[in-house]
């Protein structure tokens, strides 16, 4: 079972959802912890995102450490911007994943 875990980004964008939505992000994140591969490829295997009525819930998946990352979440309109963000920051997502790995 894989573990999931939320950046800052994500976790402040997070809890400006309504509550439908956040328990809705929360479903997936007990899919993901079973089948992390459920969402659409983006570009890379590990990057992928999921649809979330007129909301897209972006993540990486960690095969090596078994783990998933929340990463981003955007409305269609700003879809491609935050997909080049976020594959511009997976080195840096990279080593945030290792130290939270360390404090656990």
């Amino acid at each position: 079972m894989y573990k999931v875990y939320r950046t800052e980004t994500f976790d402040r964008r997070f809890r400006k959802l309504s509550n439908e939505e956040q328990k809705q992000i929360e479903l997936i994140e007990q899919q993901l912890k079973i089948n992390p591969f459920v969402g659409k490829p983006l570009g890379y295997k590990f990057f992928r995102e999921k649809k979330i009525k007129g909301k897209r819930l972006y993540y990486l998946v960690y095969e090596n450490i078994v783990l998933v990352l929340l990463v981003g979440l955007s409305d269609k309109k700003d879809q491609q911007a935050t997909i080049n963000l976020i594959k511009n920051r997976i080195p840096e997502y990279y080593d945030a994943v290792k130290k939270a790995i360390k404090e656990d």
